[in-house]
C-alpha cells in the first residue's frame, strides 16, 4: 500500500469513527434520555440512566479529539493539492473545539442539578429540573451554531477533493453542497427556528455527502499517487 493510499484509509477510518460517535451523541442518547417539554421526565431519565449519560460525555470528548486527527489526516492527504486550502481546512476544524468542550460542561451542569448536591438545597426540585433542561436546551442551541462551522470546513475540503485528481470530482462537489446545507440549517435554526424541521428534511439528502466521502475513502482509497507527495517526501 502506497503512503497516499494509507493516508486515505486512515482518514476514512477516522471519519467513520466520528460518524458513529456523532450518531451516538446527537441521535441515540438524546432519543433515549430527553423528553421535549417535560423537565421532570428528562431529569428522571438522567438519574435512571446516569451511566449512559456519562458514557455520552466521554464519547463526545473522544469524538472531538478524533475530529482533530481527521483534519490532520486529510491535511497530509491533500496538502500537495493546495497547501493554503489545506491549512484553512484544519483551522476551521480547530476553531470548533472550544464550543464542543463548553457543550460538555452544560451536560455536566445538568447532571449536577438533577442529582441535587447539598449546595443546591436553595433550589427546590422543580427549579433544579427546569435549570437542568435549560442547560440541555443551551446545548441544542450550541449544536445549531456549530453546524455553521461543520459547513465552513467542507468548502476547502470540497475544493481540494475536486482539484485532487485522485478522488472523484463528484465527491468534491457534494462536499461543497453539504457545506451549504449545514449553513442553511444553522441560519434557519438561529433566525427562523419554527422552520428548522422543514429545512432539515429538505437538506438531509445533501448532508449525506460526508457519508459518501467517508465510505469512498474506506472502501476505495485513492486512484493514484497524490500530486506533490513524491517531491514533498524528497
Amino acid at each position: 500500500m502506497t503512503p497516499t493510499a494509507r493516508d486515505a484509509r486512515v482518514a476514512g477510518l477516522l471519519y467513520l469513527f466520528i460518524t458513529i460517535t456523532g450518531v451516538f451523541n446527537l441521535i441515540y442518547v438524546p432519543g433515549r434520555l430527553l423528553v421535549r417539554g417535560n423537565a421532570a421526565a428528562t431529569a428522571a431519565n438522567l438519574l435512571a440512566h446516569e451511566s449512559l449519560f456519562r458514557i455520552d460525555l466521554l464519547v463526545s470528548v473522544a469524538s472531538s479529539v478524533g475530529y482533530v486527527f481527521l483534519a490532520l489526516a486529510l491535511y497530509r492527504l491533500l496538502a500537495g493539492v493546495d497547501q493554503r486550502h489545506a491549512v484553512t481546512m484544519v483551522v476551521l476544524v480547530l476553531v470548533q473545539l472550544p464550543q464542543s468542550f463548553v457543550s460538555e460542561l452544560t451536560h455536566l451542569a445538568a447532571l449536577l442539578l438533577v442529582r441535587g448536591a447539598d449546595f443546591l438545597a436553595v433550589f427546590d426540585r422543580p427549579q433544579r429540573e427546569a435549570l437542568a433542561m435549560l442547560f440541555l436546551r443551551l446545548d441544542d442551541q450550541g449544536t445549531i451554531v456549530s453546524q455553521a462551522f461543520w459547513g465552513l470546513w467542507l468548502f476547502p475540503l470540497g475544493l481540494l477533493v475536486w482539484r485532487s485528481g485522485f478522488l472523484p470530482r463528484v465527491l468534491g462537489g457534494w462536499l461543497i453542497a453539504n457545506g451549504f446545507a449545514y449553513l442553511a440549517t444553522s441560519v434557519t435554526g438561529l433566525l427562523w427556528p419554527a422552520q428548522l424541521a422543514l429545512v432539515s428534511k429538505v437538506t438531509f439528502p445533501v448532508l449525506l455527502g460526508e457519508v459518501a466521502f467517508m465510505l469512498w475513502l474506506v472502501a476505495f482509497g485513492v486512484r493514484r499517487t497524490a500530486p506533490g507527495r513524491a517531491s514533498m517526501a524528497a
